[in-house]
């Protein structure tokens, strides 16, 4: 059984891999690619795709978006989730045996999954319907639907008083003297939470990068990339101040990957 299937990341590296690993795992035609939601909708409809390996951690359109979206309109194509950190979501697949992978993904554990979506797919065709796991696939979703319903706003202590905001409107969160400290274009104030680390995972993962130890950002608040020495770069934010954050090394391969810088 050759299966047909769609590659969705928003990091052209990673969906090469992937095709790369696939190929070498045969009966597998990668029927397309794609780098966005939206872009991942137009080609399952195009394509109808036996298979679909969605990344999560996507600008725009997520993962989950687009798995909203084909349950909502009954899409007969199976998906694998691909994640590198949700660990909330890897829980919620345990408990509800939807498959995921784990970046980086290891051939091993793609072939297992691969394995087990012809398993899924025979019994599907064998019992006449049943696509993607149908129960299972709306179960997780509904579960991270809920998650990140309840990080939608964050508490912010501004002098005397916490104040709740969006946590889509903070525009970067930097550490210094112990203290975190949240930035809008309204406001600045303390984060209760002791380390980035701990915001960082009360936050989408796919918006708030940590470009350095000491600060997380949202990338859809960036006002302008200034190039800086050794091919780094600094991010002029959003704020009123127009706060400027040099990138650090690490995080540059993936600013340019994700900008086309």
């Amino acid at each position: 059984m050759t299966l047909r299937t769609l590659v969705v990341d928003d990091e052209q590296p990673a969906r090469q891999e992937l095709c790369f690993q696939l190929d070498r795992i045969g009966a597998v035609e990668v029927a397309g690619q794609a780098g966005d939601g939206i872009e991942a909708l137009a080609l399952i409809d195009a394509l109808h795709p036996d298979l679909v390996l969605l990344d999560i951690q996507m600008p725009g359109r997520n993962g989950f978006d687009v798995a909203r979206d084909l349950l909502a309109r009954q899409v007969d194509t199976r998906i694998v989730f691909v994640t590198a950190y949700d660990e909330y979501a890897i829980d919620a697949f345990e408990v509800n045996a939807v498959d995921y992978l784990l970046k980086p993904v290891e051939p091993e554990r793609l072939e297992r999954a691969i394995e087990r979506v012809r398993g899924r797919l025979a019994n599907e065709r064998a019992a006449g319907g049943g696509a993607m796991g149908g129960e299972e696939l709306r179960r997780i979703v509904q579960y991270v639907t809920d998650r990140q319903a309840r990080q939608a706003q964050l508490a912010v202590k501004v002098g005397e008083r916490f104040q709740l905001i969006q946590s889509s409107d903070i525009i970067y969160a930097a550490l210094a003297d112990d203290a975190i400290t949240v930035v809008t274009h309204d406001l600045s104030g303390t984060s209760s939470f002791r380390t980035l680390d701990e915001l960082q995972a009360n936050l989408d993962p796919a918006v708030f990068w940590r470009v350095r130890r000491s600060h997380l950002i949202n990338i859809n608040k960036v006002k302008e990339i200034v190039p800086w020495f050794s091919r780094n770069y600094i991010l002029k934010m959003q704020d009123a101040s127009g706060t400027e954050i040099p990138v650090s090394r690490a995080q540059t391969k993936r600013l340019r990957t994700h900008l086309n810088l």
